[in-house]
């Protein structure tokens, strides 16, 4: 059965990232906290592992999760070309709530579903996934929900939703970024893939990070 550890608790904590450290050597799901939600995650270089996360939310494969990576050095490892203004936008935002797409690199092996040869990357802004991502390399992650529900704030909530699908929860505590309106919102995205032909970057979900601070980081 699955278990949620309170990553608060140092005890605890070192017993949960050991046991999700394990569990994702063995292909199996883990649930995290990040800045924006808790996300569903994996080993994004396990196939199995990432079929195993798309049918756990309900998803297909039409819609590829987003990898969650430690630093600029993974950017640079895994993305074809990484454009300035995408250095401009993840020296202003990283670790935080952007999320950029770019076209992955020809030699990098994994399925993470219809991707049409381009990655989604971010640097979360979270203690607790950034240690588990220093050693465990990317993660394959999405909001942890099913498809179509809110996605989770709490571990509880996330735990409600996925139950034993997910070997191990880490709880961080609430997590979600408040914005001016007063909701709680996933990471912004922004596509990136057209600028080496010539194209504009442009942003594909109003998310966390306000349109407006985008193009201030861009000048």
């Amino acid at each position: 059965m699955a278990t949620i550890y309170n990553c608060l608790d140092s005890s605890e904590l070192l017993t949960g990232m050991r046991l999700a450290r394990q569990a994702l050597g063995m292909g199996e799901l883990i649930v995290l906290p990040t800045d924006t939600v808790y996300g569903i995650g994996c080993d994004a270089f396990n196939d199995a592992a990432v079929r195993r996360l798309l049918e756990a939310k309900g998803r297909g494969r039409e819609a590829p999760p987003p990898v969650l990576i430690p630093g600029i050095p993974t950017l640079d490892a895994l993305a074809e070309g990484v454009p300035d203004e995408v250095r401009k936008l993840v020296k202003a935002f990283w670790p935080g709530a952007l999320t950029v797409i770019l076209p992955v690199r020809e030699s990098i092996q994994w399925d993470l579903g219809e991707t049409h040869g381009t990655v989604a990357l971010r640097m979360p802004g979270n203690d607790i996934a950034l240690e588990l991502l220093s050693e465990s390399g990317p993660l394959a992650v999405s909001s942890a929900n099913l498809t179509g529900m809110p996605p989770a704030a709490t571990a509880q909530e996330a735990f409600e939703a996925l139950g034993d699908l997910v070997s191990v929860y880490l709880d961080g505590g609430p997590v979600g970024l408040t914005i001016e309106d007063g909701n709680d919102r996933g990471s912004t995205i922004v596509d990136a893939t057209g600028i080496a032909l010539g194209r504009e970057l442009t942003i594909v979900r109003h998310g966390a990070i306000p349109d407006d601070a985008i193009f201030e980081a861009l000048g």
